[in-house]
């Protein structure tokens, strides 16, 4: 409660109420520029629903975390403070421990397979997003893409596990944390945002975070080195305070479901060629590191035992979640 209260007076000193909203207004909180993919998505969601309900649905964006950080997101949409936001799905392992499933390294083992795993409809989002609405009120309308995991660094490039051992590694999860703790490393949570000072001024000595911030954050002004890990997903869910969403007319919410749909797919169809798009501007920028095979495996090996923990801290509901991670690769 007391983070999304903070939110509300930063709301409130822009010459917002955080309390008062209307049934046409959804104001939208996040933590990227405007610019960024996500800023875009919410806007390719903004037209739909605005051209589809004749104008009797609208969204206010405010980008860059002007209301509310990422990690008090869940608090301010579920309690009403804002309407809808997006985060990453880390956020909410709180109250839902299981959405850390896509955060275990290695679990996919392809583009294909994420793309399976995280499909609107199959076992994985059925799990989660029920338990995220009924422990948060937080209704989640569609699951982001943000790419995939990346390490960042100065000095000597990272290559193989050995390589982040004893080292201050930027982390933005509790699992994450897991794996450097498994690689050797000492893992430092960090907001996003946090991240360009953090690097300039040596605060830590590795990064981890998607290509497209490196971009969009200009990391690259920052960190020398880009290693091409892509060990885990890294997933943002865009969210709507549930008494909000049910107290909106039957078509309104039409509108809006269909809307989530199409913009899911269209961002999760556009993230990867623009991950890689931005992988090869950055060649210009910083030495990229691309794994051999024989590296690939022994950062799989190194990083084994985090899918046993996650069960086990987890339980059933953990062990769920793994399993139809593994059963989409199957199928």
């Amino acid at each position: 409660m007391k983070h999304w209260i903070t939110g509300a007076a930063a709301a409130l000193s822009i010459g917002l109420s955080p309390n008062a909203s209307t049934a046409e207004t959804i104001r939208v909180t996040l933590q990227l520029p405007e610019t960024h993919s996500l800023g875009v998505n919410w806007n390719d969601f903004a037209d739909i629903i605005e051209e589809k309900s004749g104008g009797e649905l609208k969204v206010q964006l405010f980008p860059s975390a002007q209301l509310f950080k990422d990690k008090e997101v869940p608090g301010a949409v579920g309690s009403g403070a804002v309407e809808a936001g997006s985060a990453f799905i880390g956020r909410f392992a709180g109250s839902v421990p299981a959405v850390d499933v896509v955060s275990i390294p290695f679990i996919f083992g392809s583009e294909e397979h994420i793309r399976a795993a995280v499909a609107p409809g199959s076992d994985l989002r059925k799990t989660i997003d029920n338990a995220i609405l009924d422990e948060t009120n937080n209704k989640v309308l569609w699951w982001q893409a943000f790419g995939r995991n990346i390490y960042l660094n100065n000095g000597a490039a990272i290559q193989t596990p050995a390589d982040i051992a004893d080292k201050k590694v930027r982390t933005y999860g509790k699992v994450h944390g897991w794996t450097v703790q498994a690689l050797g490393g000492a893992p430092t949570l960090m907001s996003g945002s946090k991240q360009f000072l953090a690097y300039q001024q040596g605060a830590v000595d590795v990064g981890m975070t998607g290509a497209s911030a490196v971009k969009s954050r200009k990391l690259h002004e920052v960190m020398d080195h880009m290693t091409l890990t892509f060990d885990s997903a890294i997933e943002f869910i865009a969210v709507i305070n549930n008494d909000f969403y049910e107290g909106l007319s039957a078509e309104h919410k039409r509108i809006i479901d269909a809307a989530a749909i199409e913009v899911e797919k269209k961002l999760r169809e556009e993230i990867y060629a623009q991950e890689a798009a931005i992988v090869e501007e950055m060649k210009s920028n910083m030495t990229v590191v691309d794994l051999t095979g024989d590296q690939r495996s022994k950062w799989v090996e190194a990083t084994s035992g985090v899918v046993d923990r996650f069960i086990e801290e987890t339980g059933e509901t953990g062990a769920s979640a793994v399993a139809a991670v593994k059963a989409a690769m199957t199928n």
